[in-house]
């Protein structure tokens, strides 16, 4: 039978299918769920400055809103200070505790001072390892890409220097070069790469006519541009590259392990169809490499990435060219109507 261990992080895992970060493993009987259906590790979701600083001003403003109510009266409410990230820190330590899998935090900040306060406290928790949320979606005009980039080399320079565990980043892959960034960032000893964050986008009511921001899951399929950065990454950067989005069915972990990641993140499959759908993907992963006489996930991951292939043009195309070449097949296959 395949053996389908594998690295993340520098992590031996038992297989390469770990539940990317989400609110589903707050729930810790379905966590325990998860990882009796196979699920190798378990990323907790994400802890955001920018919510502890919302809630932060919401308290004061509830606390604040009767003050002066009379003139004998100052305040309503004693004092009461936000707890911060202490609620977000104690589930992930029960997470942590109640699971015999990996357990990795996922961390977003505003401000490289609290990217290192909170990486250190959520090490504190005991988690096998950290990930790094880099993003910067753009809103100015005259905001340098070179310093964005620069920013998020600091931050990550600050934050790695602080912990002894393992650190992945998670990118968005709209940057004007994602590989340099990549390398950069391998540079400073990064134990893996997500690729790639998928962000909500605006949608328009038109009934309404005004912005929402519908909670719309992964769309199958929805992973091409993750496998040709995987291709283009493998063997060129030190760090376990790991695929995120798009990534649904055993066939899919597979092409991803074939351009070079050695695991996977899974999110929008299980919620669509509940954890043991983990079950049916490993069963396919191990049918096809008993099939190949593949024993190993190493025996073939990276077999079709750039640098083992002799296609030099593979994952350099980006248009249409074969099917202007091979316009007749193309037409057979879509007839004009």
């Amino acid at each position: 039978m395949a053996n389908l261990r594998t690295t993340y992080m520098g992590i031996e895992l038992k297989n390469p299918i770990i539940i990317g970060a989400s609110n589903m493993v707050m729930d810790l009987k379905f966590a325990k769920k998860l990882e009796e259906a196979g699920a190798a590790a378990l990323v907790y979701k994400s802890l955001f400055e920018e919510q502890v600083l919302f809630e932060r001003i919401q308290l004061q403003n509830d606390l604040e809103a009767f003050n002066e109510i009379n003139a004998e009266m100052q305040r309503l409410f004693p004092e009461v200070e936000h707890a911060g990230p202490q609620e977000y820190l104690v589930n992930l330590k029960k997470l942590k505790e109640s699971v015999n899998i990996p357990v990795f935090a996922s961390l977003n900040c505003l401000h490289k001072e609290t990217w290192v306060e909170y990486a250190q406290l959520i090490q504190d928790t005991g988690v096998d390892g950290i990930e790094l949320n880099f993003y910067a979606m753009p809103e100015e005009f005259d905001r340098d890409a070179r310093l964005i980039e620069d920013q998020q080399l600091e931050t990550l320079f600050e934050v790695k220097k602080k912990l002894r565990i393992p650190v992945a980043v998670k990118l968005s892959p709209f940057y004007s070069n994602p590989l340099q960034v990549i390398s950069r960032m391998d540079d400073e000893d990064v134990n893996a790469f997500v690729l790639f964050n998928r962000f909500f986008q605006p949608d328009i009511d038109l009934e309404n006519m005004k912005l929402h921001f519908p909670y719309n899951l992964t769309p199958e399929s929805d992973n091409r541009l993750t496998l040709r950065f995987a291709g283009l990454l493998y063997g060129n950067i030190n760090a376990d590259i790991c695929a995120n989005t798009g990534i649904f069915t055993a066939n899919d972990v597979i092409k991803m392990l074939l351009a070079g990641a050695s695991s996977v993140q899974v999110v929008s499959a299980v919620m669509k169809n509940g954890a043991d759908h983990i079950k049916g993907m490993l069963e396919g992963i191990e049918k096809w490499m008993d099939a190949k006489g593949f024993g190993y996930i190493n025996q073939f991951q990276g077999k079709l990435a750039r640098q083992k292939i002799k296609d030099p043009f593979a994952y350099k195309r980006a248009q249409y060219v074969d099917i202007l070449l091979k316009s007749r097949d193309f037409y057979k296959t879509y007839p004009l109507r």
